[in-house]
């Protein structure tokens, strides 16, 4: 065998790292990593491997591609946050906390093509060269290279399309909110709602029986207090051509929250349940620095 299990076991972080990029889930991800090291270990070949890592990251990147093609092939649109199950979900979410992914990243690189995704998470994030990623698509080197030049068109598409709107909310208030909200400090999210606040929500998003209309800054602060696990997996994105904030539990869109404010204040929050049909891409550039981290 030409590789070793040792040398497997060194790779397998950076395998389990760059499959789970390309699949979007972390069960996907150790499936297809088994799957490289049976393909592997069935060569049958006695010739020894100059660069184990790369050579199983190529075998790894084409079962992914295999998969992300199979997707292709049976219609399947990415999997909202509820359609994903729970256990897998948590696990999603564990990879983009323990890595520092960028769960706004995740949920984009699902919108791109099988060879795209591939290439774009091979060279522009793991930074694999050119003639391996052509190896991995079965193409030339100039064809690897336009397929991740046009992954990079794709996820900066919104800044050509989308801007933030004047007359806006405050970013900076309602970054502050989030912040607040994400360590469920009430005391300075009730600060930063105006006294009429209003919390508007679609029924689906909540437990049976919650109110779909909360008002007061109180109750609306006490009641965020008790969602800042979703809070912590928001992120900026543009939904449907509007720069908003999404809850992505483990790179997976569950829903939008938009806010408007005045006078320095949090005047509504409205939360919506995110459908399959909604259009998703990057923000615009931020005209300030964030109060409030996105990649986490």
């Amino acid at each position: 065998m030409p590789i070793t299990v040792e040398e497997f076991e060194t790779a397998r972080p950076h395998l389990l790292s760059a499959a789970h990029r390309m699949l979007g889930s972390a069960h996907d991800a150790q499936d297809a990593v088994q799957t490289a090291w049976l393909r592997v270990m069935g060569a049958g070949s006695s010739a020894p491997i100059e660069n184990p890592s790369a050579w199983l990251t190529t075998v790894t990147a084409r079962v992914c591609l295999d998969e992300l093609r199979a997707r292709r092939r049976r219609n399947e649109t990415p999997l909202l946050a509820d359609a994903v199950p729970a256990a897998e979900l948590a696990a999603d979410e564990a990879v983009l906390r323990t890595e520092d992914v960028s769960r706004a990243l995740m949920v984009l690189l699902s919108r791109l093509t099988p060879p795209q995704r591939v290439a774009h998470v091979l060279h522009d994030l793991f930074s694999v060269p050119f003639d391996q990623v052509a190896q991995v698509l079965g193409g030339t080197v100039a064809s690897a290279k336009k397929h991740a030049s046009r992954a990079r068109q794709r996820l900066d598409d919104a800044a050509q399309h989308a801007s933030e709107q004047s007359g806006g909310p405050d970013r900076r208030i309602v970054e502050a909110f989030l912040a607040a909200a994400r360590t469920g400090d009430t005391r300075t999210m009730i600060q930063l709602l105006a006294p009429d606040s209003v919390r508007d929500a679609d029924a689906a998003l909540l437990p049976r029986g919650g109110r779909t209309t909360v008002v007061g800054a109180v109750d609306i602060a006490n009641e965020t207090a008790h969602f800042r696990d979703r809070i912590q997996a928001v992120c900026r994105l543009t939904v449907n051509d509007t720069p908003v904030y999404l809850i992505a539990p483990g790179g997976h869109p569950l829903a939008t929250i938009e806010f408007s404010t005045a006078d320095q204040k949090v005047t509504r929050i409205t939360l919506r349940a995110v459908r399959a049909d909604d259009r998703f891409a990057a923000a615009p550039p931020r005209p300030v620095d964030p109060v409030g981290a996105c990649s986490a």
